[in-house]
């Protein structure tokens, strides 16, 4: 009997979460037209902000329940799915060819994020100093957004022709459907980490291992809806804008705020030192170093993002 309610309420989440994905990619989208925000800063900040919401919740809580290796295996697992995964999906899927400046400043700040995790696995811990540049990130981060939002709508002024609002209805629909989509996908994904874990624990899955394939991949299937809607719908630049936006988010609070809530620096075991945070900083290297050379997504990209994903998890399996 509770395993048939574990699974029920596993089904049940995901229901949420399409249709809330659904919901939410429509919405933002509808910001993005009538405000004249382009539609990449949309993905990188509001899409990102509400999409990492559930694995900001489950760090944080495990964190203070004392649950160290699930909090820091689900805050760099969930990059790793999110650009091993759900960003190879996106490329294969959907390559594109994009403007450099639009993304080589969230490029250089993931990867100094991921590059920094790194570094706190050699010292064996997230301390003071690198959750503190981690906090310096995230707010260049969303300095650099509001200023590429000011200096597109500026250039586009006079020729980017916003989409005229048809009335009140209009703008409640909207914002309805933008209020449901988040809570679906937050509360969608809720149900499947907890039901998920629960399925993991009955055979004996260490807390590690959980945090950086279930709890991860759950956490991050918001981000995988989302993209999934965007690629349906030809939103590349909400797609791709949002899986960036999300991984600097997920680097850049979730530590220090699992840190500051635990009390103290937050230990990193040597599994993860040794393969959980390279595994993040190498995807992250493949899915933008190339793009920013050439100038364009390309779907060899996506491929071997997702060789290099299944790798990862080969070995994290293999080493439980």
């Amino acid at each position: 009997m509770e395993l048939a309610i574990i699974l029920f309420l596993f089904l049940v989440g995901i229901v949420f979460i399409v249709k809330g994905g659904d919901y939410f990619v429509d919405a933002a989208s509808w910001i993005a037209e009538v405000s004249g925000i382009p539609k990449l800063i949309i993905g990188a900040t509001i899409v990102s902000l509400a999409t990492t919401l559930p694995e900001m919740l489950v760090s944080v809580m495990a964190a203070a329940r004392g649950s160290v290796d699930m909090a820091i295996g689900n805050a760099v697992g969930s990059v790793t799915a999110n650009i091993g995964l759900i960003m190879g999906i996106s490329l294969v899927c959907m390559p594109a060819v994009i403007k450099r400046r639009d993304y080589l400043f969230k490029s250089v700040l993931m990867l100094a994020s991921a590059g920094l995790i790194v570094l706190s696995g050699v010292k064996g811990e997230t301390g003071m100093a690198i959750s503190a540049a981690l906090i310096v990130i995230f707010w260049l981060f969303l300095w650099e957004n509001v200023a590429s939002a000011r200096r597109s709508m500026k250039e586009e002024a006079g020729t980017r022709n916003k989409k005229k609002i048809s009335g009140r209805k209009e703008v409640v629909s909207n914002l309805i459907k933008f209020a449901v989509g988040a809570v679906g996908i937050v509360w969608g994904a809720d149900l499947l980490v907890d039901n998920g874990s629960a399925l993991a624990a009955m055979v004996g899955v260490p807390e590690r291992v959980i945090g950086v394939t279930i709890i991860a991949v759950g956490t991050s299937l918001p981000e995988l809806i989302t993209t999934i809607t965007a690629i349906a719908k030809k939103q590349s630049s909400l797609s791709v804008g949002n899986i960036l936006g999300a991984n600097i988010i997920d680097l850049t609070l979730i530590l220090p705020l699992s840190a500051f809530v635990s009390g103290k620096p937050l230990p990193i075991a040597e599994t993860s030192a040794r393969l959980d945070l390279p595994a993040c900083l190498i995807v992250g290297c493949i899915a933008v170093i190339p793009a920013m050379i050439f100038q364009k997504f390309q779907k060899w990209q996506g491929m071997l993002l997702l060789a290099a994903y299944a790798g990862y998890l080969f070995l994290t399996l293999g080493a439980a």
